[in-house]
């Protein structure tokens, strides 16, 4: 009777979120909760780290534009190898490198030997690793799931796994950080990594074609950015990224300055303002998991860039933590719902023997984008403050949001062509 029970409310979730049929995207789902939760915790660990040794946004904003250097340097030849060779061995090389450097920050702040220097360091080798894994994880969702339609709710379910994991590791660094210190963050993220390596090992892959090898990496490269050029639902969603990119998630390298000078909180309140981005993200991801289809998204895409402007612009002003929190749900639902509706259309017009190009500028126009955003908001923040710096970033993104809206009804009608 229990079995029948726990069939029956299999069934219903399988039902409302179909890509879990799917075994091999069940494992990735299952290892990547684990090991993104240990990244966030790292991502929160690393700038606490650096602004208690040197006090200085500068150098806080240059950690992350050296930090993120490499990752937009190698994204799009990340996605160039990503149609070329295979893409799960591809996430294993980045995994294994991802653990070297957790570990070796682990070993650094335990034995109190953590400098400027060596987080700068290894700041900028995880920067290799994420140029490598970004493009080919996203490439990667369209193997594991069995069914082509289920691949929308893959997106949904996959930005769901990331928005949680960014609310449960901030939540819990920001704790440890308050009480045994960084060493544990950094300790748990290394352990998170074999979650990963072995649901990556463990997965039934169909063999995918790969591209005859006609021409070299540079050239292919040049195909995939004329492609993009020319296809115009996915140049202007990718441009619209682009500006997300660099003012709309500008706010993130300055938590700390807010967290400790504006709010006047510690460690604890720098967990609880990246998580409560988390939160709205996962309040986007419950929408988009139980939506069908791709119809109508792109009107969500020109929306939300608006809304994340004004609540960048009200979050600037407050200097009340929990009304602090709140404007930063509005931001993190909007962001996920911009990002995961730009990522559902894309993949959904994208040709296969293109996807992991294209998905490598998707990855560049996002995170990509990270360290101009961190050297901007530094270097801003240092001349005339945080909040003015915020106010700054969101007027621009309600101008990206006002330029797409004008766009809309030639990629609406685009859109409707190619999947009708």
């Amino acid at each position: 009777m229990q079995l029948n029970g726990l069939q029956k409310i299999w069934f219903q979730v399988s039902q409302q979120l179909p890509a879990l049929r799917s075994r091999n995207f069940r494992l990735y789902f299952i290892g990547q909760s684990f090991s993104l939760s240990g990244t966030f915790m790292t991502q929160v660990a690393v700038p606490w780290v650096i602004y208690d040794l040197t006090h200085s946004a500068w150098l806080l904003g240059l950690t992350g534009f050296l930090g993120f250097l490499p990752t937009l340097i190698l994204t799009p030849f990340s996605g160039v190898l990503s149609d070329r060779w295979s893409r799960r061995s591809l996430l294993l090389l980045a995994q294994f490198m991802g653990i070297a450097v957790s570990f070796a920050l682990t070993i650094l702040t335990f034995l109190k030997l953590a400098s400027f220097e060596s987080l700068l360091m290894l700041s900028i080798l995880a920067g290799v690793v994420k140029g490598l894994d970004m493009p080919v994880r996203h490439a990667f969702v369209v193997e594991m799931v069995n069914e082509r339609e289920d691949l929308s709710n893959a997106i949904a379910l996959n930005s769901a796994m990331l928005s949680s994991s960014r609310l449960i590791g901030p939540a819990i660094g920001g704790i440890l950080l308050a009480t045994v210190g960084a060493g544990y963050c950094f300790l748990y993220d290394s352990l998170s990594y074999v979650a990963a390596i072995l649901a990556l090992w463990a997965m039934r892959l169909t063999p995918q074609p790969i591209e005859a090898q006609t021409s070299n990496n540079w050239q292919r490269l040049k195909e995939g950015f004329r492609y993009v050029y020319t296809f115009l639902p996915i140049r202007s969603i990718l441009l619209l990224l682009t500006v997300q990119g660099l003012f709309g998630i500008a706010y993130m390298a300055l938590l700390p300055i807010f967290a400790a000078d504006i709010l006047q909180g510690g460690p604890e309140t720098m967990g609880f303002l990246t998580a409560a981005g988390a939160i709205g993200s996962v309040f986007a991801c419950v929408y988009l998991s139980l939506r069908r289809g791709t119809e109508g998204l792109e009107r969500l895409i020109a929306l939300c860039p608006a809304v994340i402007g004004l609540g960048l612009i009200a979050f600037s002003q407050s200097r009340v933590v929990w009304i602090s929190l709140l404007l930063l749900v509005l931001v993190g639902s909007s962001s996920t719902l911009q990002v995961a509706s730009s990522n559902t259309v894309i993949q959904s017009l994208v040709e296969d023997s293109k996807r992991g190009r294209v998905m490598s500028f998707y990855a560049l126009s996002l995170v990509g984008m990270l360290p101009l955003s961190n050297l901007l908001a530094g270097s801003l923040a240092q001349a005339i403050g945080a909040p003015s710096t915020l106010v700054v970033c969101g007027s621009i993104c309600i101008l990206g949001s006002l330029w797409f809206s004008q766009q809309l009804p030639a990629v609406s009608r685009w859109i409707q062509q190619e999947l009708h």
